[in-house]
């Protein structure tokens, strides 16, 4: 049975990218390999939603098919929230912004934005 997705996403520098989940989007760091210095990996914590983040190097040495692939995404991540309209205003100047909050087509409120890495971001409330 499935019970949780938590994206383990490849990036050039694990520190700065916890350091962006944490100061920019309101995330807690919850855990890092090794403890202290330049992260291989760590995991950030908002609320239910988790991702984990992993250097280049290390994650391509685990999952060989990964090797010459480039940071970033052709996908999105899909984050329900509550108060969409609120996180919105927390964010609006702080990051890239893809797409304005908006009602979408299939009845919800979201916005999308573009981390450092190139990841996009959707975050979608009831409208």
């Amino acid at each position: 049975m499935l019970k949780r997705l938590t994206p383990n996403l490849m990036v050039n520098n694990v520190n700065q990218t916890a350091a962006y989940y944490r100061d920019i989007l309101g995330f807690e760091v919850v855990s890092t390999v090794p403890e202290k210095g330049p992260y291989d990996w760590a995991m950030v914590k908002r609320g239910e939603v988790a991702i984990m983040f992993q250097t280049v190097s290390s994650l391509t040495g685990a999952v060989n098919q990964l090797s010459g692939r480039a940071v970033g995404g052709s996908g999105t991540i899909y984050i329900d929230v509550d108060h969409v309209e609120k996180l919105y205003e927390e964010l609006e100047e702080k990051v890239e912004i893809v797409s304005d909050l908006d009602t979408t087509f299939y009845g919800t409120n979201e916005f999308t934005i573009m981390d450092l890495n190139g990841y996009v971001l959707t975050f979608a409330g009831d409208a």
